[in-house]
This record gives C-alpha cells, sequence and structure tokens, in this order.
C-alpha cells in the first residue's frame, strides 16, 4: 500500500471530469491535478483510497504533444484554469469527448445514436479575454498592503492577480486604482478570521457590445467615510469605460459575494449589453452569461432547435433575467419564463419593455412548483419547453410536469452534461420522445467546463397507411377471440352482482358447447361429486 507523501512516477492518459490527469501504476489509479495526457510524471502521494489514490505534481519528466506553455504565470497556483497548459485544439476534443461519455455512460444513448446526434463542439476564435464578468476577493499581503486576486484552490488564501487573462484588460487598471486608494484612505481589507475591515470584493462587469463598464466595490458592515467614497467613485469614473460605480453591503459573516442592498455611488447602477439584437440592462446581481460571444452561438443554436414558426406557446424554465425567453418571443407566439430569483425577474419584465417585447410573461418561483401549478390552473399545452437549469439539473417534479404537458419539442440546456445525461434518461425513457441534436459549445476556455444544448422530439412515425381489415381474413387462434376467464367473472359480477368461479364457467361454457379440454375439471378419485353451478348463477350464461 502506498504511503503519503511516497513519490511514483507514471504516465498520464486521459482526463477525468474535473481535468485532472489520470494515471496507472500497475492496475492502482492516480488522479492528478495539472497532469496531462501523454506527460510521464514524478508526483507525491497525498491520498490513498482501496483502488485509487490523490497525488501531487512535483515534475514533468517528459511532456506530453498538446502540453504547451500556460501564459498566465500563476495559472498553476490559481487553479481557476485547470486546462490552460493543454493546447486549446486539444481542450476541445476533452470537451466533446466528455459530454459524449456521459449522454452514453449515464443517459444509456448508444454509440451509434450519438455518431448521428452528437455535433462538433463549438470553440472560440480566441479563447482568451471571453469574460465579461470578473470578481476579485481583497486582503492584506505579506507585507501588510492590500492585494487583490483570486483565492487558491480549495483555500481562501489569496494569489495576487491584477490581470486575470480570461477577463477584460481594464481590470488591471480598475484594480491598481481601488488599491492606491485603500492605502491613501486607510481603508482596510476585510479579514475572514474575525470579520474585521471593510472591503471584501471588487466586481467588474462589462458590457462586450456597448463598452460599458460597472465596478462594484463589496464592503463589509466597517463604515467607510461617504468622501472617501466619493473620491473613489470619481477616481473610477476617470477610466475608460467606466459608466457607473456601486457599493454592495455585505455585513455577514459568509462565503457569499454580494449583500442584500446595492448603493449607487456613481452613474445609473446599471450597464447594458445586446446580444443577438436584444438589448439587456445589468445590475449588480444580475444573472448574465459571462461569455457573451459563445451565448450568442448557445442561445441561437437553442433558437434553430425551438423551431418556431410565430404560433407556439414556449415555456422558458430558469429563466434568469430573461435572455432566452427574449430570443425566443421574437418567433414565438407566447413567451412564459419561470425564475427563482425575483430580481432577476424584475430585470426580465424590464428588458421585455426595454426591447418593446409584449408576448413575454414571467413568474417568480420554483420552476418544478410554478409549471405544475400554471398548468393545473389553465391546462394550456405546450408547444416548446425550453430549460437551462443549474449544475444539479432538474427538479423531478418538473420533469414529470414536462413530459404531462406534452410540448412538441424539449430544448435543454445544460451546464453540467452528467446532470443533463440523467435528466435526458428520464425524458426519454418511455420512448414519447427522441434524441434529435446534441451540440456542446465552449463557454469557458482554459477550465473543464462545457455547455451543451440538446433537442428531444415527440417520436412519431415516418409515414402512416390506412387498411381494411376484415376479421375472417385473420389468422388468430381460438383463445384470441374469446373471453378470459377474469373477463367473463368481471362481467357477471358487474352485471349480475354474482361471483363464479372458473369451475361454474366451465361448465355453463360445455353446455353452450364450447368443449375447452377433455376431462375438464373430473374427479380425481372415483366416487367424488363435482360442484354443479346453481340455478341462479346460470342465469349470467349469456355473456
Amino acid at each position: 500500500m502506498y504511503r503519503k507523501n511516497e513519490e511514483i512516477e507514471l504516465e498520464i492518459t486521459d482526463l477525468g471530469a474535473e481535468g485532472e490527469g489520470i494515471g496507472r501504476t500497475g492496475a492502482f489509479l492516480w488522479f492528478v491535478r495539472d497532469a496531462l495526457p501523454g506527460d510521464w510524471i514524478r508526483a507525491s502521494v497525498m491520498k490513498v483510497k482501496k483502488n485509487y489514490g490523490y497525488a501531487r505534481l512535483q515534475e514533468v519528466l517528459s511532456p506530453g504533444a498538446d502540453r504547451v506553455a500556460a501564459p498566465c504565470p500563476v495559472a498553476r497556483a490559481c487553479g481557476g484554469c485547470t486546462l490552460q497548459a493543454l493546447s486549446y485544439g486539444a481542450q476541445l476534443v476533452f470537451k466533446e469527448k466528455k459530454v459524449r461519455e456521459n449522454l452514453r455512460r449515464i443517459g444509456g444513448f448508444s454509440p451509434e445514436l450519438l455518431d448521428r446526434v452528437l455535433r462538433p463542439v463549438i470553440g472560440m476564435e480566441e479563447p482568451f479575454r471571453y469574460r465579461n464578468k470578473a470578481q476579485f476577493p481583497v486582503g492584506s499581503g505579506k507585507d501588510g498592503k492590500p492585494v487583490a486576486g483570486f483565492y487558491a484552490g480549495h483555500t481562501h488564501s489569496i494569489i495576487p492577480c491584477g490581470d486575470c487573462l480570461l477577463g477584460v484588460a481594464e481590470n488591471r487598471e480598475i484594480l491598481d486604482t481601488v488599491l492606491h486608494w485603500m492605502e491613501e484612505a486607510r481603508v482596510a481589507p476585510y479579514r475572514e478570521e474575525d470579520g474585521s475591515g471593510a472591503v471584501r470584493h471588487v466586481l467588474t462587469r462589462k458590457g462586450f457590445s456597448s463598452g460599458e463598464i460597472m465596478v462594484c466595490l463589496v464592503t463589509s458592515g466597517e463604515k467607510i467615510r461617504p468622501a472617501a467614497l466619493e473620491s473613489l467613485a470619481q477616481r473610477l469614473m476617470a477610466l475608460p469605460g467606466v459608466v457607473t460605480v456601486v457599493q454592495n453591503l455585505n455585513p455577514d459573516r459568509t462565503n457569499v459575494i454580494l449583500g442584500r442592498e446595492t448603493r449607487i455611488l456613481a452613474g445609473p447602477g446599471v450597464i447594458t449589453d445586446t446580444i443577438g439584437g436584444v438589448s439587456f440592462e445589468i445590475s449588480a446581481q444580475s444573472f448574465y452569461q459571462v461569455n457573451p460571444v459563445q451565448t450568442e452561438k448557445l442561445y441561437g443554436k437553442a433558437l434553430e432547435y425551438a423551431g418556431l414558426t410565430g404560433s407556439e406557446t414556449v415555456w422558458d424554465l430558469y429563466c434568469g433575467i430573461g435572455t432566452i425567453s427574449l430570443f425566443l418571443a421574437r418567433g414565438a407566439k407566447q413567451v412564459r419564463g419561470v425564475e427563482i430569483v425575483p430580481q432577476a425577474i424584475d430585470d426580465a419584465r424590464r428588458n421585455a419593455e426595454r426591447n418593446g417585447i409584449g408576448n413575454a410573461e414571467f413568474f417568480v418561483g420554483k420552476a418544478e412548483e410554478v409549471l405544475p401549478e400554471q398548468y393545473g390552473k389553465t391546462g394550456e399545452a405546450a408547444d416548446v419547453i425550453v430549460v437551462d437549469p443549474p449544475r444539479k439539473g432538474c427538479d423531478s417534479r418538473c420533469l414529470e410536469t414536462m413530459l404531462a404537458m406534452a410540448p412538441e419539442r424539449i430544448v435543454y440546456v445544460s451546464c453540467d452534461s452528467a446532470t443533463l445525461a440523467r435528466d435526458l434518461k428520464i425524458l426519454t425513457g418511455d420512448g414519447r420522445y427522441e434524441l434529435k441534436a446534441a451540440q456542446p459549445v465552449d463557454m469557458f476556455p482554459m477550465t473543464a467546463h462545457v455547455e451543451t444544448v440538446c433537442l428531444l422530439s415527440q417520436r412519431k412515425p415516418d409515414t402512416t397507411i390506412e387498411v381494411d381489415l376484415d376479421i375472417s381474413e385473420l389468422e388468430v387462434s381460438s383463445a384470441e377471440t374469446k373471453a378470459t376467464y377474469e373477463e367473463i367473472k368481471s362481467y357477471v359480477l358487474k352485471k349480475f352482482g354474482l361471483k363464479v368461479s372458473n369451475l361454474y364457467i366451465a361448465q355453463v361454457k360445455r353446455e353452450c358447447g364450447i368443449v375447452e379440454r377433455i376431462n375438464y375439471n373430473l374427479p380425481k378419485t372415483e366416487g367424488n361429486r363435482v360442484p354443479q353451478c346453481p340455478e341462479d348463477k346460470r342465469k349470467g350464461r349469456h355473456l
């Protein structure tokens, strides 16, 4: 058995679901983060189970063919970009394989079907600088000065990083401005250990189409002088692209980044962005896809799969601020969106009004509760149902109601192909729906995550014919043309209120000339009497 900190050497042959390297020493399986297929590595043992273990990469003795130099200097320490050292082409191959294997293994779909319906993953031409949102935790460096960056994997230790290569280039100057202001104004960073200090996070959002930038300073309950906040807002508003500065108050001792209250320090408090011709107003707390370039491709594919002609009623479940709903509304008769977050629904309604869309209605609540409730009230059928659930997938009640509503098509947008496969297995389980298309979209280059949009359609025959049948021409056995004993019992009980046994039925059938078999129900010994069907029960003989 292997011991902790023992060094091992092995070849990495595959990647796990989260992008960790997989290799073997003999029959023993190892998971090694930051190791890539083709690498021959030296690693130290961290944890050992019965048949597998975890090890820490110490040295790449011989790199695999797809290993590249990671452009970010803190990529491994930060842990946010688990695949940055893997060539982008190999990343796309990994993600398509991940979707395929989950659909096969968890969903139970055959390789032959997946060969027909699974499309090549849609990647990015430029897989960096794609994120329109960044959240930088703020803390103290070794020298006591404030720093901002990202938490190291599975810790709350901040790795200083002012310029994440996945985020927009403007973040660097924004962070420098905030950190210099903290030093000058003597505003302390938040300390998780005791809850002291003021500044917890710096959050930025950028509208890729508008160029507008929002800066949100997330602070604790510790007060900051109004004059100091005004000074910061003025400095930030002078930076290129910044149109609004807000302060979010989060006094709770929690890992949740944003609190309930947001105050506007400068500008309108929102930014705007446009995707596919639909304009969106985005606040600090709005849910909005972080990769707008790929979002347009993803939602465009969802719209294609919906197959709208202008006469359909569409339900959009887990609709957020209405991004998919408003895409669909332009091609549908009516769209109804459901989202559990009240503020998101407020944003959705404003976005509908902003775009002059009057055929979109939004409901606050859990999809698994609102959908059955509305269906129960109106009984109105849905022609198309679109779902875009969180990573945990759809609630079972939601899936049951979707099947009960029997839409022509179901479009499933997923951020986790494992729960996607689980839900598709349920939706196609009774044969009413079939998987027609599955399109992976790389929304998060340099990471192991992949989005997938799938089309399910009601299973219908390709063609139908009309046939006239004459029962006399059919080759059926005598048993197939007669009522069964149980059917006769049920009929007599219902018609006459009498219970009859198999024996009595056989006797009456014999009297009617229906001889079923020789020696039916004869006594096994001589002299025994066979009970005869009473006269009062014989009146049910005319069946």
